[in-house]
C-alpha cells in the first residue's frame, strides 16, 4: 500500500482525538496488537500524532477501502485474527449497521513514535 497524496484527501470529518476511544482498542494499540483503525470518516492527516495514555503514535497512511476488500491480514492490523471476527466486533458496537461489501471506510495506519 502506498502513501496517499495528502493534497488529494478531503477535509477531516472528525479530530484525531476521536480516532481510537474504546478502552479495549486503546489497550490493543499500546500492546502493539493494533496498527490500523477503520472509521466512517477521515479523522487524521498523514504525519499527525495521536496520543494514547502518554504514548505517541504517528499516522503513516490514510486511504479509502471497501469492506469487501478486507482480508484477514487487514483484520490482524485491527487486532483481530480474521475478517469475520473483526466484522462481529464492529456489528456488536453498531448493531443496526449493515455490513455491505461496497461500503467504504477510511483506513488510518499508525505506528509508535520512537522517543
Amino acid at each position: 500500500m502506498t502513501h496517499s497524496d495528502q493534497t488529494n484527501l478531503p477535509p477531516k470529518t472528525c479530530s484525531i482525538e476521536r480516532l481510537i476511544t474504546m478502552e479495549s482498542d486503546i489497550e490493543k494499540v499500546l500492546n502493539g496488537e493494533k496498527t490500523a483503525t477503520r472509521r466512517n470518516g477521515r479523522y487524521a492527516d498523514i504525519g499527525e500524532i495521536m496520543e494514547l495514555k502518554g504514548q505517541s503514535f504517528i499516522i503513516n497512511n490514510v486511504y479509502i477501502q471497501t469492506l469487501g476488500e478486507l482480508t484477514d491480514e487487514h483484520a490482524r492490523h485491527e487486532g483481530f485474527q480474521t475478517v469475520e471476527e473483526y466484522k462481529q466486533s464492529i456489528l456488536s458496537y453498531h448493531p443496526r449497521m449493515p455490513w455491505l461489501p461496497t461500503m467504504t471506510v477510511w483506513v488510518h495506519e499508525f505506528s509508535p513514535v520512537n522517543a
